[in-house]
């Protein structure tokens, strides 16, 4: 049952307010000053308070000042006769849920409780999401016992409370992304946004606009100004993934965001101070880069402050088991599907899988087990056949429409079916033999960046 505290020294006011509580089904209770309020709200289980702003005692204020720091998911309305609209602006500036004037009427305070209640429990909601966010996100769960694992996992505990850019680099799957959120949760910034952009999803000529926005008419279609992803991410973190693809422009406008820690919208001449710690990510090599002039030198030095290099699954296949039930935890909780085990058969072919989309990779395959699976143990049958190919095995050829439409009983798959299995083994072979970079990947398949970004979102290729 809702519990509400009506905190006002008048009795007459405390027992109308405590009987048309009683009479939607709330337990009320009262308090004539602040220190006994004080008492019942150390009891854990006060729902709202309905508080006079002229408490005796030290006043609503005082008490609601009281109520942020200690019980600050207890939902608190002022009352008051006298009450101005510079008080109700200060008590909501405060956290107050509400501000009611005296004399109101019944239907006037019940409005203000629902409303007051419903904001109290979609805070909760958040804090909760938030907590299982974090939990997830904790650098515990950047699985790996490898030393190199271990060696990046001291690096980012060293850097993150620090304002240093940090450059993540390593093939796409490797977890990278992972990283900088861990790097963001294990820093003084972790209350501020983590801005993620992919600047390899957006094309060359919105990049810019996105980034750093821009303001009404600086191009056709800007009708009015725009914050870009840096400002929004003022206080936090800005993770600038596949970095290596930016055009040179988006790179000097970029050096001087690390230079200067300032930066101009398109169309503007006026400079905007920013306050943001940036961490970057590519699956390219950089340094090559630099040397056939696809990237600023200025820039790679700028940005090569802290290196984490992180190592494709293939070459720490001690993780991959941990890896595996780590995953098969997650997804068996997230499906309903508690209890789940791999039989040694199955962790021993996982193992020694080749992991061409590495980390991504496996998730996605013990996720489909998951779904898939028949029984309480996982067995290799129930993995795809690309998780069961031996070490130094070349993938098979991808066989004909006509092969790929039947299975192994001799039925006829849907041509949808087997149109969309034959596009996504293309996909992972391609990414395989251009090493996870997908710009390459796009290159060799003949397609735009923006198609192959919507074709691996299509089959949950990530």
């Amino acid at each position: 049952m809702t519990r509400i505290l009506v905190a006002d020294p008048d009795p007459r006011a405390q027992r109308e307010l405590q009987a048309l509580l009683q009479t939607r089904g709330f337990e009320a209770d009262a308090a004539k000053d602040l220190p006994s309020a004080l008492g019942p709200l150390s009891e854990d289980d006060i729902d709202l308070v309905l508080c006079e702003l002229g408490l005796p005692g030290g006043g609503g204020m005082k008490l609601l000042q009281e109520i942020q720091q200690t019980r600050p998911e207890v939902a608190v309305v002022l009352m008051s006769a006298f009450g101005s609209v510079q008080d109700a602006v200060l008590a909501m500036r405060q956290g107050a849920a509400d501000f009611l004037g005296k004399p109101y009427s019944s239907d006037q305070i019940l409005v203000a409780i629902d409303r007051a209640l419903a904001k109290a429990a979609l805070q909760r909601e958040n804090q909760q999401l938030k907590s299982a966010l974090d939990d997830r996100l904790r650098l515990d769960n950047v699985v790996g016992s490898d030393p190199r694992m271990q060696a990046i996992f001291k690096t980012v505990r060293a850097v993150a409370d620090t304002r240093t850019t940090v450059l993540i680099t390593g093939e796409s799957g490797t977890g990278k992304t992972l990283l900088a959120r861990a790097l963001h949760q294990l820093s003084s910034r972790r209350a501020g946004p983590f801005v993620e952009v992919n600047c390899g999803a957006l094309p060359e000529s919105l990049l810019e606009s996105e980034l750093f926005g821009h303001v009404k008419g600086a191009f056709t279609g800007a009708v009015k100004d725009k914050v870009g992803k840096f400002e929004a991410a003022a206080g936090g973190t800005i993770f600038l993934d596949e970095i290596g693809t930016s055009s040179p422009a988006f790179q000097v406008k970029l050096l001087r965001v690390l230079q200067d820690r300032v930066l101009e919208r398109v169309g503007d001449t006026r400079t905007i101070p920013v306050d943001v710690r940036i961490v970057l990510a590519t699956n390219k090599d950089l340094e090559q880069a630099v040397a056939r002039g696809e990237f600023r030198e200025d820039l790679y030095y700028r940005i090569h402050v802290v290196a984490l290099e992180m190592p494709p699954l293939r070459a720490r296949a001690s993780d991959i088991a941990s890896l595996a039930e780590h995953f098969l935890r997650r997804y068996a909780e997230l499906h309903g599907h508690t209890g789940l085990r791999f039989t040694p058969a199955a962790l021993t072919a996982l193992t020694e899988a080749p992991w061409p989309g590495n980390v991504r990779q496996l998730e996605n395959v013990v996720e489909r087990a998951v779904v898939l699976g028949q029984g309480a143990l996982l067995d290799v049958a129930d993995l795809p056949p690309l998780a069961r190919a031996p070490v130094g095995t070349a993938p098979a050829a991808a066989p004909a429409a006509g092969a790929r439409a039947a299975d192994a009983g001799g039925a006829v798959a849907p041509w949808k079916d087997a149109i969309a299995a034959a596009e996504r083994d293309i996909l992972v072979q391609a990414l395989a033999r251009c090493g996870g970079n997908r710009e390459r990947a796009a290159k060799a398949l003949g397609i735009d960046r923006s198609t192959l970004f919507h074709k691996l979102r299509k089959h949950g290729i990530r």
